[in-house]
């Protein structure tokens, strides 16, 4: 029976609920590579790691754990003259290095203010799930998806 360790390709149902049990955001599927390549967070690979198909789980996470600690210094106030002309709440915006990706949170006369932190930073979440589907990978395999996530 496959069970999920290192160069596995595991496919779950994952739901997400903030600590009062509200849903955050529900997937149908979603599929990683298990193994330490940090395609998902690192408690909920533990968590996994040498679970079979159809077994189920659940666990809390701490903003560490997840998206991060709201960080202040992400929120910025900027000129509209130095934002696109076409800007709208809800937009995002890159920076020329394409490593920060700021939404727009609000826009008044002449500024607008962005925000480069995950909409789930500082808050602490339940994540339930079931395993769906399991493949163990050849190493070029998994070197084919590794090279895959690159060219995103």
């Amino acid at each position: 029976m496959d069970i999920i360790k290192k160069n596995t390709l595991v496919s779950l149902s994952l739901k997400t609920e903030d600590e009062a049990g509200n849903l955050l955001e529900e997937n149908e599927e979603i599929m990683y590579l298990h193994g330490g390549y940090g395609q998902i967070f690192t408690k909920v690979e533990e968590t996994l790691d040498g679970k079979k198909l159809g077994d189920s789980f659940h666990l809390s996470l701490t903003p560490e754990e997840a998206f991060g600690i709201y960080d202040e210094s992400l929120v910025v106030k900027e000129p509209l003259s130095a934002l696109p002309e076409d800007i709208e709440l809800g937009m995002e915006c890159e920076t020329e290095n394409k490593e920060t990706v700021w939404v727009v949170e609000h826009i008044e006369d002449d500024y607008a203010i962005l925000n480069a932190n995950h909409e789930l930073a500082g808050i602490p979440i339940q994540i339930s799930g079931e395993v769906l589907e399991l493949e163990q990978l050849s190493s070029e395999g998994v070197q084919e998806i590794l090279n895959m996530e690159h060219n995103h």
